[in-house]
């Protein structure tokens, strides 16, 4: 199986300023996040950028990379936006790294892309982990995600779901049990026919109330296969404590 890896990285950050050039050990941090994509074992790895300066970092330490619209509303539209300028097949497999994960295990890039080709009737392929703190669970931040028997997804969420019902009546400061609730890992696998479809679609309602764009794709009737990642994937870099945090990683 082949499949290309594109790490979209953007320069504006309203938190971060600049943040795939923020400094982790020496390096930027899409140097990092490059470095542990090439690991994996993807054909080709691309940096999809809209800023010179990105793109000139990315060409300094050896990476393929592709200047792309400031317009996109998305890092979906702009993976779109390189999956055409490069030519690729409507079957060929692209996926998703974010450009804030500097830690990402290459393990689960490989698992992704593997559980696209494996599920033909799915456009997009996309990872879980278990939630084990009643904090997690019921912080917003933290997307639920609920699955079929066959590994597909029915729905993603800010809301606790499934909402257990009989034991929330008794209490809601402590997890109700294990093996129901699962947080989303932000790393897709998509089929190219799905970017092209995608980039076609308005914004779907759920997807605006949710501020959760996976849900335009189930608006539109694509399935998601979720699994279960066979890696823990530490957190990106969303703020200045993620970043110190990660900065001491690799001090140590």
């Amino acid at each position: 199986m082949s499949y290309t890896v594109v790490i979209p990285a953007r320069y504006g950050s309203s938190r971060l300023p600049g943040k795939p050039l923020l400094e982790i050990a020496g390096r930027p941090m899409v140097q990092h996040v490059w470095e542990q994509a090439c690991r994996s074992t993807a054909g080709q790895v691309v940096i999809a950028t809209d800023d010179d300066r990105i793109l000139r970092a990315a060409e300094n330490f050896g990476a393929r990379a592709c200047m792309t619209s400031p317009d996109h509303p998305s890092g979906t539209d702009r993976l779109q936006q390189v999956a055409r300028e490069l030519g690729m097949d409507d079957e060929h497999i692209v996926v998703n790294v974010q450009g804030d994960e500097p830690l990402i295990p290459p393990a689960v890039i490989d698992q992704v892309a593997g559980n696209l080709a494996a599920n033909p009737a799915a456009g997009i392929a996309t990872l879980r982990e278990e939630i084990s703190t009643i904090e997690e669970l019921v912080n917003p931040n933290a997307v639920k995600v609920v699955s079929n028997e066959q590994g597909m997804a029915l729905y993603f969420s800010r809301a606790t779901i499934p909402w257990p019902r009989d034991a929330f009546a008794e209490r809601q400061e402590a997890m109700p049990g294990a093996g129901h609730w699962y947080r989303h890992i932000g790393i897709y696998a998509y089929r190219c026919a799905f970017l092209h479809q995608y980039v076609t679609w308005q914004p779907a309602p759920l997807e605006q109330l949710e501020c959760l764009e996976q849900l335009r794709a189930l608006y539109n009737a694509v399935g998601i296969h979720v699994a279960t990642a066979c890696e823990t994937v530490p957190g990106g870099v969303d703020t200045e404590a993620d970043l110190e945090a990660v900065r001491r990683f690799f001090a140590a």
